[in-house]
């Protein structure tokens, strides 16, 4: 793909380019080491466990939680996701979730109501994409297990209150898990200041890493059971699952190559920050926000105000279905966005976009100002022939 004329601006569903640099170390250290961590009480394998450990203990200081919280990996943040609820549900429990959630939760807690394990309930959110730490207090029951909350819609690109809403969680007794696929990496996270009993990651979208690494992150006395059981290169006379952490969570061989590269990107961020990366990206979004607002025809969604925001802006034009925009932008403009329902339902019935969807602009690390002057001429034009 030739980056000098190829526009990405879906960085919500994967962050494009990756920065090279850290694809070639990680594998030039996988190469060098690339044996099974936990495996073998060989030199080599040993050597793999010291640098899957370093990562994790990197992780826990990125999202605020210390040396003793379990990190596991798994392969990304619907995996991680999966086990937070099944494996900390049990039969008669009650959830309290939002209607801002992906799929990655609905279906889960969708399947469990059907299977008549749990029951759960829905917050629903402002019009300004935000939900009320009130609404989830009040849908706590006696059998609730847990709380579960996207930190950042990947619709709307809201962060919600999660401060406040882990202090309810704290004072009811009641776990809060928190999915972080949109935000971690692209705003700061903190667990422990927060309340946060358990967290679900990814490492493809804003952390920069590749497809197929994630995991979660657990407070040391959260109670979650295994929901997978095979090989954890320990305790292997024992014909049951260890229980021991983070195996417990882990059952398999690691992505070793996804581990490094993640470590790597999280060097790369570091250096980022420095840079105030994360400024300039809301400064192209709001550029973006403004220049859209500026054209006849373009509607856009919990965008008028981007303060406790990610890089994120969502928009129709009206007179046009969203997959036919996105192939325009795609076709005429060499412009890569998102469109359709993106794998939140409820966020779309809520906001009135169900039948047709959504166009999702997302940008990333890599995005510049021409980008973003690109993207409001090619939508201006589309909109003047509406």
């Amino acid at each position: 793909m030739d980056n000098t004329t190829f526009i990405y601006l879906d960085n919500a569903a994967t962050t494009y380019p990756k920065p090279g640099g850290c694809m070639q170390r990680a594998l030039e250290r996988y190469l060098e080491i690339g044996a099974s961590p936990s495996r073998g009480g060989y030199d080599l394998a040993r050597e793999a466990e010291i640098a899957v450990s370093e990562v994790r203990d990197r992780l826990r200081r990125f999202f605020g939680a210390d040396k003793d919280y379990p990190l596991c990996f798994g392969g990304n943040a619907t995996d991680a996701l999966n086990t937070l609820i099944q494996g900390l549900t049990e039969p008669g429990d009650h959830v309290v979730s939002t209607c801002l959630e992906h799929n990655s939760v609905l279906r889960p807690l969708n399947h469990l109501r059907a299977q008549g394990r749990i029951e759960f309930d829905l917050a629903g959110f402002d019009a300004n994409g935000f939900v009320g730490p009130n609404d989830i207090a009040a849908l706590i029951r006696p059998q609730t297990r847990m709380v579960i909350i996207n930190h950042a819609s990947n619709v709307l690109g809201t962060v919600q209150p999660v401060a406040a809403i882990g202090e309810i969680c704290r004072n009811a007794g009641i776990p809060l898990i928190l999915d972080v696929s949109q935000s971690a990496g692209a705003i700061p996270i903190d667990m422990k200041a927060w309340h946060v009993s358990g967290l679900a990651f990814t490492g493809h979208k804003s952390l920069l890493g590749p497809t197929g690494i994630g995991g979660l992150i657990i407070h040391p006395d959260l109670p979650i059971r295994s929901i997978r059981f095979g090989g954890t290169g320990i305790d292997s006379a024992n014909l049951f699952h260890t229980q021991a952490f983070p195996y417990r969570l882990e059952a398999g061989t690691l992505n070793l190559l996804g581990i490094l590269a993640l470590g790597e990107s999280l060097s790369y961020l570091y250096e980022l920050e420095t840079q105030g990366y994360r400024m300039k990206e809301m400064a192209l979004t709001e550029q973006l926000r403004d220049g859209l607002l500026k054209i006849d025809g373009i509607d856009l969604y919990a965008a008028k105000s981007l303060e406790n925001h990610i890089p994120l802006i969502t928009c129709n034009v009206r007179g046009y279905v969203a997959a036919d925009v996105g192939a325009i932008l795609d076709g005429d403009f060499n412009i890569a966005v998102r469109t359709g329902l993106h794998c939140a339902p409820l966020v779309h019935e809520r906001i009135g976009t169900s039948l047709n969807g959504a166009i999702r602009f997302s940008l990333g690390v890599f995005n510049n100002q021409a980008h973003i002057d690109a993207a409001i001429s090619a939508m201006s034009m589309i909109a003047r022939n509406t």
